[in-house]
């Protein structure tokens, strides 16, 4: 059995005949269906090795791992304490640039390393009461248990399916072709950086589903109630970093309160950006909401293998990164330790290879680059340079703008 292409300029709709997978790749200009080369039983096939590569690491786990994740959070503890210890004595400049430094990195790695993976889960198989998904809190505006049913559930269910996963766009910005563009979003770039500045409070917004549920939420008790949950972890977070600390450090306490705030704003570009790497490169690919109805365990896989990118670097950048370097692995096995992703990345990528996939990865810098270049490019109407719109902003005002728009829109074949 062999796999059929349907194809437009702009998009690749791919269907697997007498299959169920859909792969719709709308980012850039299509060439070649990604999977037109696989038959179902080839999908099916690479779920099986996939389950293999999770059931050999998963049986494996044992205290050389327990020890990893512990030692971690003891040195994440230790340079916090040590750096708010520092900003005691913050109206020295290199105390305040020392401060301010190590108390971003243990933020940082507060967040990416132990408070994301504690949260899927991933350390649930010690059974230590302390460092478990069920009891743990991490240093954010978020509620872990928010967090754990946006992302854990929703996220890594709809991976890259347009429309389910609110992780593409955050649910305020144009990530694909096929949708219909609107004036509003040439107002793009300055929002995402808006959101990177302040990124702990977007998501907390986007855990709430702010903007599909602020006109009914008189009406939605329990959304009301996960806004209660919400204002006082802000209140929680604000009352530690911009009272309790500053008004430790005395007469210090303006630079240490900039110095918290600093901190905060240095882990939440750390933190865009990894995520961002992680689904908007070129070379990720969307789906659409029908393409999972009735999705193998092999076609979710491939879901996750075809929708997610790898950075490349060294064993400081994988930590700093929460592993999330590691994007395709972590979305097959999200429930496995981060620290072992590395070891089996090159298992992955080997399959990748040998089914004729390709296994996006690159240098932080190309792939962060990568992300902005398509939320530029998706600003704007669909084939249109930033050069082409200008001139078209010049010449025909946002009339032509818009006729530019529905000349370009999607349609599918």
């Amino acid at each position: 059995m062999t796999a059929t292409l349907e194809r437009t300029p702009r998009t690749t709709d791919a269907r697997i005949t007498g299959g169920r997978s859909e792969v719709v790749h709308t980012r850039v200009n299509a060439t070649d269906d990604p999977i037109a080369h696989l038959t179902p039983e080839d999908i099916e096939e690479i779920g099986r090795e996939l389950d293999e590569i999770r059931a050999s690491v998963m049986d494996d786990l044992g205290e050389t791992d327990a020890r990893y994740i512990r030692r971690m959070i003891t040195t994440q503890r230790y340079l916090e304490m040590g750096s708010r210890a520092v900003l005691l004595f913050s109206g020295n400049p290199i105390a305040w640039v020392a401060g301010t430094a190590g108390l971003s990195v243990a933020k940082i790695l507060d967040n990416m390393e132990i408070g994301h993976n504690i949260i899927h889960g991933q350390w649930d198989w010690m059974r230590d009461p302390k460092i478990h998904s069920s009891v743990w809190e991490w240093d954010n505006v978020t509620p872990a248990d928010h967090w754990k049913n946006s992302h854990n559930k929703v996220h890594h269910t709809y991976t890259n399916v347009v429309g389910h996963d609110n992780d593409l766009g955050y649910g305020i910005m144009r990530v694909d072709d096929a949708q219909k563009w609107y004036p509003a979003y040439l107002a793009q770039p300055l929002l995402n950086f808006v959101n990177a500045t302040f990124f702990e409070y977007g998501i907390a917004a986007y855990d709430l589903e702010l903007g599909a549920n602020w006109k009914t939420r008189k009406d939605n008790p329990q959304w009301q109630a996960e806004a209660k949950q919400v204002v006082n972890k802000i209140k929680k977070q604000a009352a530690k970093d911009y009272l309790l600390f500053p008004l430790l450090s005395g007469p210090n306490f303006f630079s240490t309160l900039a110095a918290n705030f600093v901190s905060n704003i240095v882990r939440n570009y750390w933190t865009h950006s990894v995520i961002m790497c992680g689904h908007f490169p070129a070379g990720v690919k969307t789906f659409t909401k029908t393409s999972i109805d009735g999705e193998t365990r092999g076609e979710w896989y491939l879901r996750q293998m075809l929708g997610s990118a790898n950075i490349s670097g060294s064993k400081a950048m994988h930590i700093a990164t929460g592993n999330l370097s590691y994007q395709i692995e972590h979305h097959l096995f999200p429930d496995m330790p981060s620290r072992r992703y590395q070891e089996i990345a090159p298992r992955i990528q080997a399959l990748f290879d040998r089914y004729g996939l390709d296994y996006v990865t690159g240098p932080l810098h190309r792939q962060v680059g990568s992300a902005w270049s398509e939320i530029i490019r998706l600003s704007l109407p669909n084939d249109t340079s930033l050069r082409q719109t200008v001139q078209i902003l010049a010449t025909k005002g946002m009339k032509g703008l818009k006729a530019r728009a529905r000349a370009t829109r999607f349609r599918p074949a």
